[in-house]
């Protein structure tokens, strides 16, 4: 494969133009948590571990872009306890994970990656795995996600986006 195809498929925004843009107009009037048939980047879906078997399933979700703001405070109090903008302590990619998990509670987040964004909205797609399903179970790759210890993984920071914002990116085999 050539080096300029190899990379339309590395960005999907670069290259695609009325076909992205369409995709992208279609995506602002689904729901915010949405199961999909098959990954929008196969190529990336499949460098983070998906596969096109039974038990794994891919969403994409809609998370707003921008910072985050809290309600405006009723009642006399002085205005510097009045702070309403604020930063998350976690990236809007981790943020989808946990929403995904949340809406499809008997599945694993394996992993996620970007798919898209305009001036309001990022959308990722989750990689989401059954661990109860028999051919997860027998797949020598992936049944390390069928243990106990793999519960709430998106919640507590052990997915790859996760371990980013906790500072543990770079850990692993020097050289």
């Amino acid at each position: 494969m050539h080096k300029s195809s190899s990379r339309k498929l590395k960005k999907p925004g670069e290259g695609l133009g009325d076909a992205f843009k369409q995709n992208i107009i279609e995506w602002r009037s689904d729901l915010s948590v949405k199961r999909v048939n098959r990954p929008t980047r196969l190529a990336r879906a499949r460098t983070l571990g998906y596969k096109a078997k039974q038990g794994i399933a891919v969403a994409r979700v809609r998370i707003k872009r921008g910072g985050r703001k809290t309600p405006k405070q009723a009642g006399g109090r002085r205005p510097r306890r009045a702070g309403r903008f604020f930063t998350l302590n976690k990236s809007k990619q981790q943020a989808a994970e946990e929403k995904a998990a949340g809406k499809f509670k008997n599945m694993r987040v394996l992993n996620s990656y970007w798919a898209g964004e305009d001036g309001k909205f990022t959308w990722y797609e989750v990689i989401l795995v059954d661990p109860d399903h028999p051919s997860i179970k027998r797949d020598k790759g992936l049944k390390w996600i069928s243990s106990g210890k793999q519960r709430g993984r998106a919640s507590r920071g052990l997915t790859s986006s996760g371990k980013k914002s906790r500072g543990l990116a770079h850990k692993g085999k020097k050289g």
